[in-house]
């Protein structure tokens, strides 16, 4: 069952004996404390709100990642970060990872704190505005959701008592797709290849809309119609999901391989897919633990097709994964660029900036 989240935290502050410039206490007479807390008169009541408004903070704003939700993935998450001497927040980091890209959702509500600028009542020594480490737990924990989720105006279900299915089966999909999905021939002159993902709206009733397309190839408008044109073709080829015995709205992914028809393009398709079979295996080997083995295969591929955005992501994640954080970068940027993607947004701030 997909389950969506319930956060829950606590905070606790710690710290560091060493830093860039000065020095990161982790025992000071004052510890920092998270803002609008000022006017309370008791030093206590003071900590004490500071934590109730921290993890406030951390609440409305955390997400839960997909990733995490797929794989069951409960439990706490611990980031830390500098509270300086002007109450700024720096050099946030993850302690203790739960897998799932946790860390990066915690790290995520961090980052915001910096882009927003949010100041601190610094931690204190001898009356005197310190630097402090201040680490926090951030509880992760999933719960039963509503059968649907809202995407844009739209109710898109994904609990069902029957699935959506295409009749005929997957394969009468497939076959239609082929046969309505039309090479663009203005990509013919310079062998343009690559792939388009859709997500479409499989209404109650039947209908069919596009929810959200990528072209991870950059091939442009004429390819963008053809994938358009072929998708909204199966309106009408459905049997919709139902849930509580009615027909319901709910989604599906197609990803649709562009091929030129031009003899003159073999060489070019068997090239491309060959480089994504390449970049798959090394994709697999990573995650068996042959990094560099896995690495050197990803990065082959990309030496063949440098502007694939779907090749830079696999190997921008696992750079992202393997902390090289400039790599994944640079990888992630450009598939960014090339995709107009915007998945990588809440952190690419932080991997950017080298992890500060």
């Amino acid at each position: 069952m997909i389950k969506y989240v319930l956060l829950l935290g606590s905070l606790f502050l710690t710290g560091l004996l060493s830093a860039q410039t000065d020095t990161v206490y982790s025992v000071v007479d004052q510890m920092p404390r998270f803002p609008g807390c000022e006017e309370l008169e008791t030093l206590q009541e003071k900590q004490s709100c500071s934590n109730e408004k921290m993890l406030a903070y951390i609440y409305q704003r955390i997400q839960y990642p997909q990733e995490a939700i797929a794989q069951d993935i409960e439990g706490t998450v611990v980031v830390s970060f500098v509270i300086n001497k002007d109450g700024s927040v720096s050099d946030g980091a993850v302690v203790r990872d739960l897998g799932g890209n946790t860390g990066l959702a915690a790290l995520r509500v961090i980052l915001t704190m910096q882009a927003d600028d949010v100041l601190w009542e610094p931690g204190r020594l001898n009356g005197e505005p310190v630097r402090v480490r201040v680490t926090v737990p951030v509880r992760f924990k999933l719960e039963d959701p509503d059968p649907y989720v809202m995407i844009g105006r739209d109710t898109v279900y994904n609990q069902f008592e029957t699935s959506l299915d295409y009749v005929g089966g997957q394969d009468s999909l497939q076959a239609f797709i082929d046969r309505r999905l039309h090479y663009p021939e203005v990509g013919n002159d310079s062998c343009r290849v690559g792939q388009i993902d859709m997500q479409l709206l499989i209404e109650g009733d039947g209908d069919v809309r596009v929810l959200d397309m990528t072209d991870y190839n950059d091939l442009g408008f004429d390819f963008w119609y053809a994938a358009i044109d072929a998708s909204t073709a199966t309106t009408g080829k459905w049997i919709p999901a139902t849930y509580e015995s009615r027909p319901v709205n709910s989604s599906i992914d197609l990803s649709l391989s562009f091929l030129p028809t031009a003899g003159h393009c073999a060489t070019r398709i068997d090239d491309w897919l060959a480089a994504r079979t390449l970049a798959e295996e090394g994709a697999q080997q990573f995650n068996n633990g042959q990094v560099f083995g896995g690495m050197e295969k990803m990065t082959q591929a990309l030496a063949a097709f440098p502007d694939d955005a779907q090749l830079l992501i696999m190997r921008g994640q696992a750079y992202l994964q393997n902390e090289q954080l400039a790599e994944a970068c640079a990888d992630l940027s450009k598939a960014r660029r090339i995709a107009a993607i915007n998945w990588f947004d809440g952190i690419l701030p932080f991997i950017c900036a080298g992890g500060r």
